[in-house]
Protein backbone atom coordinates (compact mmCIF):
# COMPACT_ATOMS: atom_id res chain seq x y z
CA UNK A 1 0.00 0.00 0.00
CA UNK A 2 2.78 2.45 0.92
CA UNK A 3 4.70 1.63 -2.27
CA UNK A 4 1.54 2.34 -4.31
CA UNK A 5 1.14 5.66 -2.49
CA UNK A 6 4.75 6.61 -3.18
CA UNK A 7 4.52 5.63 -6.87
CA UNK A 8 1.23 7.46 -7.35
CA UNK A 9 2.23 10.68 -5.61
CA UNK A 10 5.67 10.77 -7.20
CA UNK A 11 4.25 10.10 -10.68
CA UNK A 12 1.49 12.69 -10.37
CA UNK A 13 3.89 15.27 -8.95
CA UNK A 14 6.43 14.71 -11.74
CA UNK A 15 3.69 15.02 -14.38
CA UNK A 16 2.32 18.18 -12.76
CA UNK A 17 5.77 19.82 -12.59
CA UNK A 18 6.44 18.93 -16.22
CA UNK A 19 3.08 20.32 -17.31
CA UNK A 20 3.67 23.56 -15.38
CA UNK A 21 7.12 23.96 -16.94
CA UNK A 22 5.80 23.24 -20.45
CA UNK A 23 2.96 25.76 -20.04
CA UNK A 24 5.29 28.44 -18.68
CA UNK A 25 7.94 27.89 -21.35
CA UNK A 26 5.53 27.74 -24.30
CA UNK A 27 3.55 30.82 -23.19
CA UNK A 28 6.58 33.06 -22.65
CA UNK A 29 6.79 33.95 -26.35
CA UNK A 30 3.24 35.36 -26.12
CA UNK A 31 3.99 37.38 -23.00
CA UNK A 32 1.70 35.13 -20.97
CA UNK A 33 2.16 32.71 -18.11
CA UNK A 34 1.17 29.11 -17.74
CA UNK A 35 -1.89 30.10 -15.73
CA UNK A 36 -3.47 31.56 -18.86
CA UNK A 37 -3.36 28.29 -20.81
CA UNK A 38 -6.40 26.61 -19.30
CA UNK A 39 -8.63 29.68 -19.65
CA UNK A 40 -7.68 30.00 -23.32
CA UNK A 41 -8.13 26.26 -23.80
CA UNK A 42 -11.63 26.12 -22.29
CA UNK A 43 -12.75 29.28 -24.09
CA UNK A 44 -11.57 27.75 -27.38
CA UNK A 45 -13.72 24.70 -26.63
CA UNK A 46 -16.78 26.89 -25.93
CA UNK A 47 -17.20 29.46 -28.71
CA UNK A 48 -20.54 30.51 -27.17
CA UNK A 49 -18.53 31.86 -24.24
CA UNK A 50 -18.08 31.05 -20.58
CA UNK A 51 -18.52 33.13 -17.45
CA UNK A 52 -15.70 33.72 -14.99
CA UNK A 53 -17.48 31.40 -12.53
CA UNK A 54 -17.65 28.62 -15.12
CA UNK A 55 -13.96 29.07 -15.95
CA UNK A 56 -13.10 29.01 -12.26
CA UNK A 57 -14.83 25.66 -11.89
CA UNK A 58 -13.42 24.16 -15.12
CA UNK A 59 -9.86 25.30 -14.37
CA UNK A 60 -10.11 24.24 -10.71
CA UNK A 61 -8.86 27.69 -9.68
CA UNK A 62 -10.27 30.16 -7.19
CA UNK A 63 -12.28 33.11 -8.49
CA UNK A 64 -9.62 35.68 -7.59
CA UNK A 65 -6.94 33.85 -9.61
CA UNK A 66 -9.31 33.52 -12.58
CA UNK A 67 -10.20 37.20 -12.33
CA UNK A 68 -6.52 38.20 -12.50
CA UNK A 69 -5.93 35.82 -15.41
CA UNK A 70 -8.92 37.15 -17.33
CA UNK A 71 -7.81 40.76 -16.77
CA UNK A 72 -4.46 40.02 -18.40
CA UNK A 73 -6.07 38.15 -21.30
CA UNK A 74 -8.49 41.02 -21.85
CA UNK A 75 -5.69 43.61 -21.65
CA UNK A 76 -3.74 41.72 -24.30
CA UNK A 77 -6.79 41.54 -26.55
CA UNK A 78 -7.29 37.76 -26.43
CA UNK A 79 -10.75 37.76 -24.83
CA UNK A 80 -13.75 40.04 -24.73
CA UNK A 81 -16.77 40.23 -22.46
CA UNK A 82 -20.37 40.50 -23.53
CA UNK A 83 -22.37 43.71 -23.27
CA UNK A 84 -23.18 43.32 -19.60
CA UNK A 85 -20.24 43.36 -17.24
CA UNK A 86 -21.53 41.13 -14.42
CA UNK A 87 -21.64 37.42 -15.24
CA UNK A 88 -21.05 38.19 -18.90
CA UNK A 89 -19.90 35.32 -21.07
CA UNK A 90 -16.31 35.75 -22.16
CA UNK A 91 -15.27 34.83 -25.68
CA UNK A 92 -12.03 34.65 -27.58
CA UNK A 93 -11.27 37.51 -29.95
CA UNK A 94 -9.85 36.69 -33.39
CA UNK A 95 -6.36 37.13 -31.87
CA UNK A 96 -7.36 34.80 -29.01
CA UNK A 97 -8.67 32.23 -31.48
CA UNK A 98 -5.38 32.33 -33.40
CA UNK A 99 -3.42 31.91 -30.17
CA UNK A 100 -5.69 29.04 -29.11
CA UNK A 101 -5.03 27.25 -32.42
CA UNK A 102 -1.27 27.56 -31.83
CA UNK A 103 -1.72 26.33 -28.27
CA UNK A 104 -3.78 23.35 -29.41
CA UNK A 105 -1.01 22.33 -31.82
CA UNK A 106 1.49 22.48 -28.94
CA UNK A 107 -0.87 20.56 -26.67
CA UNK A 108 -1.26 17.82 -29.26
CA UNK A 109 2.51 17.64 -29.64
CA UNK A 110 3.16 17.36 -25.88
CA UNK A 111 0.33 14.90 -25.27
CA UNK A 112 1.68 12.75 -28.08
CA UNK A 113 5.19 12.87 -26.61
CA UNK A 114 3.89 12.07 -23.12
CA UNK A 115 2.02 9.03 -24.39
CA UNK A 116 4.73 7.81 -26.70
CA UNK A 117 4.95 4.00 -26.84
CA UNK A 118 1.44 3.49 -25.38
CA UNK A 119 -1.17 1.52 -27.23
CA UNK A 120 -4.66 2.95 -27.69
CA UNK A 121 -5.95 0.40 -25.17
CA UNK A 122 -3.36 1.51 -22.59
CA UNK A 123 -4.36 5.16 -23.15
CA UNK A 124 -8.06 4.36 -22.81
CA UNK A 125 -7.49 2.45 -19.56
CA UNK A 126 -5.12 5.09 -18.18
CA UNK A 127 -7.55 7.98 -18.66
CA UNK A 128 -10.49 5.95 -17.35
CA UNK A 129 -8.53 4.96 -14.23
CA UNK A 130 -7.10 8.44 -13.68
CA UNK A 131 -10.59 9.94 -13.92
CA UNK A 132 -11.93 7.38 -11.46
CA UNK A 133 -9.13 8.03 -8.95
CA UNK A 134 -9.68 11.79 -9.22
CA UNK A 135 -13.45 11.37 -8.74
CA UNK A 136 -12.99 9.02 -5.76
CA UNK A 137 -10.54 11.38 -4.04
CA UNK A 138 -12.74 14.41 -4.74
CA UNK A 139 -15.80 12.65 -3.37
CA UNK A 140 -13.97 11.59 -0.22
CA UNK A 141 -12.65 15.11 0.30
CA UNK A 142 -16.21 16.46 0.09
CA UNK A 143 -17.40 14.00 2.74
CA UNK A 144 -14.40 14.03 5.07
CA UNK A 145 -12.88 17.49 4.86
Amino acid sequence: MLQRFQSFVTGVTQCYKSIQKIKATEMTEFGLKGTHVMCLFFLSQHPEGLTAAQLSQMCAEDKAAISRTLSVLQEKGYIQAGEKKYRAPLRLTPAGQALAREMEALIQQWVSLGGDDLTEEERRVFYRVLGKIAANLGEQMEHNL
